[in-house]
């Protein structure tokens, strides 16, 4: 099987990870049995790599691994965990703050653990970046983590070029997360290009564009009972059917390349570095499958030229979050 290294000198993965995001109720209802369930076929599959966070679900996406971990001692061997910390609720008012002090995080890794069930994670994010606190500080309190055995290794999330430079002066920054798929290109501005230079991994979320990029989007109807997909500019009147048209023509090129829309979106990420590895959330055995097909699929430069034709760079109607939800993110260019 081919894989993937987590970092410089890091743990070797498989190229598709699991995005746990989907272990709690964000993208919709679903229980402890599907998520076990997805895990199941991750075993089978031999995919290694699970990413989550303590505010998945407020601790319930971890509690669901661990669960899992609890009931199936090898699974504790076969993957490879990583989660996050640096998010709390704004206790004045709506909305979230980010805190990136020593104390926070200590904290909310012993409670990561905790609900995992695990002496130590494989990497520990900073989920978002503490404008307060210059990022070298950050960066050695989490390397004080790796010393105590509590973290083998780090990474930051939603952090410009720039940010991981400085980073990765103090310790070595095994993977960076960030949004990133054929409808999200941003990272193409010097991060996917940094990541390589340094021996960081990219680790993509929403590697399928939080459903556009598949065979079946989430209909206008269901994007309403969500929360975070109701306000987000793509989803939303003339953007979302704007988007629906657009990628017709990208199903189209994936049936007749015989491969499931999402399976190749998945394979186009895998072809932009060798550090690069998604994470690809789902509550479906059978949309689990066709992301996977994207790992067993190497594109010809043809193929991606083909690609790049039905969605050329730009082509997504809307920005990828609303205002309110840029709060965190870097911009960078």
């Amino acid at each position: 099987m081919k894989t993937r290294s987590l970092g410089k000198n890091g743990p070797q993965v498989h190229p598709v990870g699991i995005g746990a995001m989907s272990f709690s109720n964000f993208y919709g209802p679903t229980n402890e049995a599907e998520s076990h369930a997805i895990l199941d076929a991750a075993m089978d599959a031999g995919v290694t790599h699970i990413d989550t966070a303590n505010v998945y679900g407020m601790g319930t996406s971890e509690t669901v691994i661990g669960r899992y971990l609890a009931a199936h001692p090898d699974a504790k061997d076969h993957f490879t965990i990583a989660t996050k910390g640096g998010i709390t609720r704004n206790p004045d008012g709506p909305g979230n703050i980010f805190d990136n002090s020593a104390q926070h995080l200590e904290a909310e890794l012993e409670g990561s653990l905790t609900r995992l069930g695990v002496d130590a994670v494989d990497l520990y994010y900073v989920h978002r970046r503490d404008a307060s606190l210059p990022i070298e500080e950050v960066a050695e309190t989490l390397a004080g983590l790796v010393k105590s055995g509590k973290t083998k290794a780090i990474g930051f999330s939603e952090i410009a070029p720039s940010s991981l430079r400085r980073a990765h002066a103090v310790h070595p920054v095994a993977a960076v997360q960030s949004e990133y798929s054929l409808s999200t290109r941003s990272p193409e501005l010097g991060l996917v290009q940094t990541c390589a230079e340094l021996g960081t991994a990219l680790v993509a979320f929403s590697p399928v564009g939080r459903s556009l990029l598949t065979d079946t989007p989430l209909g206008f109807d269901a994007v309403q009972e969500l929360a975070f997909l109701s306000s987000n500019p793509r989803f939303v009147e003339p953007n979302y059917s704007a988007n629906i048209a657009a990628v017709k023509g990208l199903q189209s090129l994936a049936s007749d390349m015989g491969l499931s829309t999402a399976g190749l979106a998945i394979a186009w990420l895998l072809a932009q570095g060798d550090h690069v590895i998604p994470i690809p959330g789902t509550r479906s055995l059978a949309h689990f499958a066709q992301l996977l097909e994207g790992a067993d699929r190497t594109l010809s430069g043809d193929d991606l030229a083909a690609i790049e034709k039905v969605l050329p760079v730009g082509w997504a109607h809307g920005d990828r979050y609303a205002s309110p939800q840029w709060n965190g993110p870097e911009k960078y260019c």
